[in-house]
């Protein structure tokens, strides 16, 4: 097999593990890009796909210290760039743990981690690699790599909550919520949120948002109420599509892509909204809809 053809094969995988490390896009695609290069000026390769997931790892490794600086100065809440799944795009999502690794809500957990972390975490959690295999890609020895792994479970489990309810279940419960928020239905709304349930809206200072995190059911439902009555809700395309491996709402105005808006849902209840409106984190969904 020829070396484009190796990449091609490989590209798939490599590219869910890009943005599940960098939880952006269009960052995960440019570091595909400097991979290939590698790739193609390499001589003699074992195990091209082991080869291939350490220099892609490495690269995000490198790219996530100045990602995490970048993002201490960023307007408002940072939330990962939305990806629309239906065609694959981040590999199988057949099982709750395969959608639970690329939800925007377990990616903006990762954020808390070290790159290290995130990396072990990354490739035990949706990958399954065997620790003797994560310490491979990090230069790291076995003890280290199930450190690494250990600490960002810690951080990152307990706050979690497991995708257990059908996909039809998950989208009669955003049909639901955007009735009560079309009929202004507030008691509705309050019904179908989490006692703890939050609101985080990415606008990234290009257009308006909420600048900080919405809390509470009361607070959450007139927030939403206020948004559906607003007259520019009236001009809207409104579709349910699957993004990042959830039911999602997606609002386009007038051709374009307005807005991204993810659940997360704790049984029947919505736990946590993502609503993405900063047209650069939109823009790789936009071109996936097209």
């Amino acid at each position: 097999m020829d070396k484009l053809a190796e990449f091609t094969e490989n590209r798939p995988r490599l590219f869910g593990l890009a943005y599940r490390l960098l939880g952006e896009a269009t960052e995960a695609e440019d570091v595909l890009q400097d991979a290939y290069l590698r790739w193609e000026a390499s001589g003699p390769v074992e195990v091209p796909a082991a080869w291939l997931t350490k220099v892609v790892t490495n690269l995000c490794l490198s790219r996530l210290g100045s990602a995490r600086a970048r993002r201490e100065k960023y307007v408002g809440p940072w939330l990962p760039e939305p990806v629309l799944t239906e065609d694959g795009r981040l590999g199988p999502l057949e099982t709750a743990e395969q959608r639970e690794s690329v939800s925007l809500g377990v990616l903006l957990l990762l954020e808390r981690l070290t790159p290290p972390e995130r990396a072990a975490f990354v490739l035990r959690e949706a990958f399954g690699y065997r620790h003797a295999e994560i310490a491979e890609v990090l230069d790291v020895g076995e003890a280290h790599a199930r450190q690494l792994y250990r600490r960002a479970r810690a951080h990152v489990s307990e706050p979690r909550r497991r995708f257990t309810a059908s996909t039809a279940h998950r989208e009669e419960i955003v049909l639901r919520f955007l009735a009560a928020a079309a009929e202004g239905d507030l008691a509705g709304l309050e019904r179908l949120l989490a006692e703890d349930v939050v609101v985080w809206s990415d606008g990234g200072g290009k257009v308006t948002a909420a600048r900080r995190p919405v809390l509470g059911p009361s607070r959450v439902a007139r927030f939403v109420a206020a948004l559906a009555a607003d007259p520019r809700a009236a001009g809207l395309d409104v579709t349910i599509r699957t993004v990042n491996g959830e039911p999602a709402v997606v609002f386009h105005e007038a051709g374009s892509l307005y807005m991204v808006l993810s659940f997360d849902l704790d049984g029947d209840r919505v736990a946590a909204l993502h609503a993405v409106l900063n047209p650069d984190k939109l823009a790789y969904a936009a071109a996936q809809a097209l």
